[in-house]
């Protein structure tokens, strides 16, 4: 995932954006890093920020730029959890999105009772994992993008 210039980050509310065409899904499921061909931790999980020491996650948002053909079973969780990345984006159905999906991770549903609650609060530096799971080998086109806003108050200390 690429961590914005300041210049983005102002303008676009997020700090980390990533887009994944159907063929990177492909290579992330089979274990791959798309974007420097190393391999993956965990097949299927592909490290996408960081949580730096005193940060958390304000935003995490999942849009489907161009939809997802071939396959009717792809779901995505975004967290910290190696064995179950789902604090800020849990079981989203890609293939079935019709709008924007954001927040919907088990920490986000159990903190936004009454507005927008940081979430995924650490004192270490905390990897983001994007975890594809459905037969992504069989799709034929699509691209998903993977928004997340991360505050760090510890730069200014």
């Amino acid at each position: 995932m690429a961590q914005l210039t300041v210049n983005e980050a102002g303008t676009s509310g997020y700090t980390h954006v990533i887009s994944l065409s159907f063929d990177d899904l492909a290579k992330i499921k089979l274990g791959t890093n798309p974007f420097n061909g190393e391999t993956l931790g965990t097949a299927g999980q592909l490290p996408v920020a960081s949580i730096p020491a005193g940060g958390a996650v304000e935003l995490a948002g999942v849009l489907e730029s161009t939809a997802l053909a071939g396959a009717t079973d792809i779901t995505l969780d975004v967290g910290t959890t190696a064995g179950d990345p789902d604090e800020f984006i849990d079981a989203l159905d890609v293939d079935a999105m019709t709008a924007p999906v954001y927040n919907t991770g088990d920490l986000f549903e159990a903190a936004n009772a009454g507005g927008v609650d940081l979430v995924g609060l650490t004192n270490t530096a905390t990897d983001i994992v994007a975890e594809w799971n459905g037969t992504v080998a069989s799709l034929t086109a699509g691209k998903v993008i993977v928004a997340i806003t991360v505050v760090n108050p510890g730069k200014f200390a």
